[in-house]
């Protein structure tokens, strides 16, 4: 068998040849155009948008040493309830975090590590077609890092000002699709309970699994995760599974 884990528009692009020269049935040619399919009124699923990121780490002088509701280890701050899109607004919402506050080993002492970005409200194409060396891009990317730098401020003084040299990383909807190899740098389907349906692994192609995100059961590590191991459990049999939990020793009772 064949698993993909890539997104079903990068696996429809893998198979485009096969697909052109008619080596794939007409079932499985129309179970990946349905996959691809974000048109919401054709019974397709949208996608979500992508995110901008920031990842750095600060000098910790002065700062509290534990959380507190006027310190906290992770926030998150909306300029505008009422906007066009709601929350869901292009650079609206933020979310932040500074996991060395509970946990000191993450950072050398005296230091913290912090990361913010926006929850798949940045649009793809504000991004799309810009040559990720030029000036634009550039200076775009240091636009989307002032607007995180300003929510991480919120509670962080200074936090730019903070910032140890060689630590600073932006992330933008072209590094998603780039370094993640997701479509148009998407967070994945936008799934409305009641309304969508993700598909399972199996596919029309006999040895070809697909899992990840735009299967069931969706989006977020610990779905698609969960997606991997169904998908492994289809291509193991039940014996197997037995024999396989025969091997798990587990821990004593204390």
């Amino acid at each position: 068998a064949v698993v993909s884990n890539a997104d079903p528009f990068v696996t429809k692009k893998l198979l485009a040849n096969s697909i052109r020269d008619g080596k794939t049935s007409q079932e499985f040619n129309a179970y990946m155009d349905q996959m691809t399919n974000t048109d919401d009124d054709t019974g397709g699923i949208p996608n979500l948008k992508s995110f901008i990121h920031i990842h750095a780490g600060i000098d910790a002088t002065g700062l509290p040493p534990v959380p507190s509701a006027d310190f906290p280890a992770q926030w998150a701050v909306v300029r505008d309830w009422d906007g066009p899109e709601g929350v869901e607004s292009p650079r609206n919402i933020v979310l932040c975090s500074m996991p060395s506050l509970l946990d000191p080993s993450l950072a050398p002492e005296g230091k913290h590590v912090l990361h913010a970005y926006v929850p798949a409200t940045e649009p793809y194409e504000w991004w799309a077609g810009m040559d990720r060396n030029s000036d634009e891009y550039k200076q775009k990317k240091d636009e989307a890092a002032d607007f995180l730098w300003s929510a991480i401020e919120e509670y962080v003084p200074n936090a730019r000002d903070r910032l140890v040299p060689g630590t600073l990383q932006i992330g933008t909807p072209l590094t998603h699709e780039r370094f993640l190899r997701r479509s148009n740098g998407a967070y994945g389907p936008r799934v409305e309970a009641g309304k969508h349906t993700l598909p399972g692994h199996k596919t029309p192609l006999e040895g070809l699994l697909m899992c990840g995100d735009y299967t069931f059961p969706g989006i977020g590590v610990p779905a698609t995760a969960a997606s991997g191991a169904i998908t492994a459990n289809n291509l193991v049999s039940v014996q197997q599974h037995w024999a396989m939990l025969d091997k798990i020793s587990l821990p004593e009772r204390k």
